[in-house]
């Protein structure tokens, strides 16, 4: 630290300053050691933008600036009311002036800088790629505001040279003696938690692999990533062993994320992706409807969405259905009370819901609202059977304590916990190519004879999802869904006869 004042204070006495006032980086300079600096310091300007709304526990952005040095222990990085200096070792490799108060691209393009500085003596980060590049540096500047902290990506945050995201089944874990995994925490409202995987619990096999056998890095490839994948995990707890399918999500600051495939004669397709069922949700899902009006369809993705605000599921339905009845609440000894959105659909353009099971909770009224008002086709595999609202109980230590007291019903009083909402189309059924072309043959030529699930109560429901499984690869899964959403959208016929059906 004395290191560290010393070189402040010289730099701060000289005025020393590399680059101009206006910006760090030239125009006809794009790209330096293989990133486009003004992608990257885009990315790192929303990050800082986001997380100014975020109490920090009395902790400034200099907190999370300065947590670049976390990328190695030869870095030591100062932010001053004035500079900003990263030194090397014994050397000043690096001083910006700092920006003022509320100038998120001015904070980005100077961790962008940092990054490459470091990047041109850290062989580690010089030779990442562009995603692994976000994934070490973000986490380095979350970690300098809260130790347990991630960074949350979302679509409008994706510059990464692959197109993927990151995302992550919600655990953290320590190897055992025996090399098994010991699971030691567990972040809320992730697939793990609403999976039911609990502190403690013992992974000793994923996808068939013993996990003593698995190396570090093919174990932390299956808990995080840049794609959706799906696992499934063998798992030993204090209630017996047990088998569970985890897929990876997206954890981020909004609790949904759109996306708008444009075309000018049609208007494309508006993919909609649902974490959590919120208000929030609800209010991205309204303005997305109104500032892409002119779409000729929508992909609702809830393959990992889960949710306990009846009412926000109501506000998010309402935007497709209008006031018609999305669910109804039972709660121990009280009569079912039925919710109905308040106000009129938004819009009318076709709808493939997308589901898995993953989607729980209020999540799962929602896909039967489309189901039972003929308003989306039903696309995925059957969701968790897992529709109970808790009452959370927050406690002084950071936990919580949870009552399952409420559960779900469909509109009309179809009993979802325990059971779950199926899909029209089975995407398990039709993996491959030839398999879609048949299926999509059938339904125009009238051959589509598929049992409905959901209106067929005789049928055990255990039956049910053996012949339509869980997809236990999540990139095949998402090709897929978009593949045959895409079909079932541009083609009115197919989409029409998928509804009555």
């Amino acid at each position: 630290m004395k290191i560290i004042r010393f070189f402040l204070f010289a730099v701060l006495a000289l005025g020393v300053s590399p680059c101009g006032a206006e910006s760090l980086f030239f125009e006809d300079e794009p790209v330096q050691d293989g990133l486009n600096v003004f992608d990257v310091s885009a990315t790192f300007a929303d990050i800082y933008e986001k997380l100014d709304g975020v109490k920090w526990g009395g902790k400034n952005i200099n907190v999370a600036i300065e947590s670049l040095e976390k990328l190695n222990e030869n870095a030591h990085i100062a932010a001053t009311d004035e500079r900003v200096v990263l030194v090397w070792q014994d050397s000043i490799i690096a001083n910006y002036p700092r920006p003022a108060a509320g100038d998120w691209k001015g904070f980005g393009e100077i961790t962008t800088a940092l990054v490459l500085k470091l990047r041109a003596n850290d062989p580690v980060l010089h030779n990442a790629s562009t995603s692994e590049m976000y994934q070490m540096v973000v986490d380095s500047l979350m970690r300098g505001i809260d130790e347990n902290g991630r960074y949350i990506y979302s679509r409008q945050a994706e510059i990464t040279e692959d197109g993927r995201i990151l995302t992550s089944v919600g655990l953290e874990g320590v190897r055992d003696e025996r090399g098994n995994y010991r699971v030691t925490g567990i972040y809320k409202d992730s697939p793990a938690d609403t999976s039911g995987i609990r502190e403690g619990d013992l992974i000793v096999a994923i996808n068939g692999q013993n996990v003593a056998t698995m190396s570090d890095s093919d174990l932390a490839a299956v808990m995080t990533g840049f794609n959706s994948g799906t696992s499934k995990i063998k798992l030993l707890s204090p209630s017996g062993e047990k088998d569970v399918v985890l897929r990876r999500a997206t954890i981020i600051l909004a609790d949904a994320d759109v996306v708008h495939r444009s075309d000018e004669e049609t208007g494309g397709i508006l993919e909609i992706v649902v974490h959590k069922i919120s208000d929030n949700a609800a209010a991205i899902v309204n303005e997305a409807l109104a500032k892409y009006s002119d779409v000729s369809g929508i992909v609702l993705d809830l393959r990992a969405a889960t949710g306990e605000d009846e009412r926000a599921a109501a506000k998010l339905t309402g935007l497709f259905i209008g006031a018609k009845p999305v669910m109804r609440i039972v709660e121990t000894a009280k009569d079912e009370v039925e919710v109905i959105p308040g106000g009129a659909a938004v819009t009318n353009a076709p709808v493939v819901v997308l589901m898995s099971d993953m989607t729980r909770g209020t999540a799962e009224a929602v896909v039967a609202a489309f189901y039972e008002n003929e308003r989306g086709v039903l696309v995925g595999t059957p969701t968790a059977g897992n529709a109970r609202i808790a009452t959370r109980i927050n406690l002084e230590n950071g936990g919580a304590l949870e009552l399952l007291n409420k559960a779900i019903k469909t509109g009309s009083g179809r009993v979802i916990d325990g059971r779950g909402i199926f899909p029209i189309v089975c995407l398990s059924n039709i993996r491959s190519s030839n398999q879609q072309n048949a299926f999509f043959l059938n339904v125009i030529n009238n051959d589509f004879n598929a049992q409905d699930f959901n209106r067929d109560d005789s049928v055990d429901a255990a039956t049910i999802r053996k012949g339509c499984p869980t997809i236990t690869s999540g990139a095949d899964e998402d090709a897929l869904a978009a593949a045959v959403s895409a079909k079932i959208l541009t083609d009115k016929k197919v989409y029409n006869k998928l509804i009555i059906e």
